[in-house]
Formats: structure tokens, C-alpha cells, sequence
């Protein structure tokens, strides 16, 4: 049996409706899914880029900075130890100088006494003479 040509017509217009609406709606509405697709793939592929960049610049920094401790507290230590020597010298210096000042102050102390003894006993014979004088009204 041959299909009535309203078949025909229905059948071309159901053809022409598919390639209308396929070229354009579906076409372009599949190419517009297919461009966000890919800029959504690529803001990923950025998103994890810099994600990774962040990661190793924060690792870089953990490591600068662990870097930067060990220095300071290296300077710290070597400033301390630097004081600490500074002040055993002076301690040192200044028990030295003491004991110096000590030894010439006994010294001195020594001399003085020597000579006031030797005041007292030159002092002594003086009265001594003085006294034997007016007591038995002699000279000695």
C-alpha cells in the first residue's frame, strides 16, 4: 500500500520540525553545555593549581621561617655567651684589681703601723728619759 502524500507531507515536516530543532536549539544549547563544561574543567584544573602553588609557598614559608628562628636564636645564644664572657672578664678583672688594692692597703696598713710603733717606741724612751729626769732630778 502507498501512504497517503499527507503522510509524505507529515513525515517531511516531522524531518524538517527534527533538523530545525536540532540545528537551532539543540545544537547550540549542547554547545553552550559543552563551553561551560570545559571553562568549569579548566577553573578546576586552576582552582587545584593554585591550590598546589599555595601549598608549596606555604611550605616554603614554614621553612623561612624555621630558618629565620634558628638564626635569631643562634644570635641570641651567641650574644648571651658574649655577655656572659664579657662579665667573667670583668669579674676577674675586678677581683684581680681588689685583690691588688687589698694587698696595698695591708701594705700600707703594715708601714703605717710599722712607723707609728717605731713614733711610739722613739716616743716612749722620750718620756722614758723625761721621766727618770724629774724623778731622780739626773739626766741619763
Amino acid at each position: 500500500m502507498i501512504p497517503d502524500i499527507s503522510t509524505l507531507w507529515v513525515v517531511f515536516f516531522l524531518l524538517l520540525c527534527t533538523y530545525l530543532l536540532n540545528t537551532l536549539i539543540f545544537q547550540p544549547i549542547l554547545k553552550v553545555i559543552d563551553q561551560r563544561t570545559a571553562a568549569v574543567r579548566g577553573a578546576r584544573e586552576l582552582a587545584e593549581s593554585a591550590a598546589t602553588k599555595a601549598t608549596a609557598a606555604a611550605a616554603e614559608y614554614d621553612h623561612a621561617m624555621t630558618s629565620a628562628r634558628g638564626e635569631v636564636y643562634k644570635q641570641i645564644d651567641d650574644t648571651r655567651r658574649a655577655a656572659l664572657d664579657r662579665r667573667t672578664q670583668l669579674l676577674t678583672e675586678t677581683r684581680a684589681a681588689v685583690e691588688r688594692e687589698s694587698t696595698d692597703a695591708t701594705t700600707r696598713v703594715a708601714e703605717e703601723s710599722a712607723a707609728a710603733r717605731a713614733a711610739l717606741d722613739r716616743e716612749a724612751a722620750g718620756l722614758a728619759d723625761a721621766i727618770v729626769t724629774r724623778v731622780l732630778g739626773r739626766a741619763s
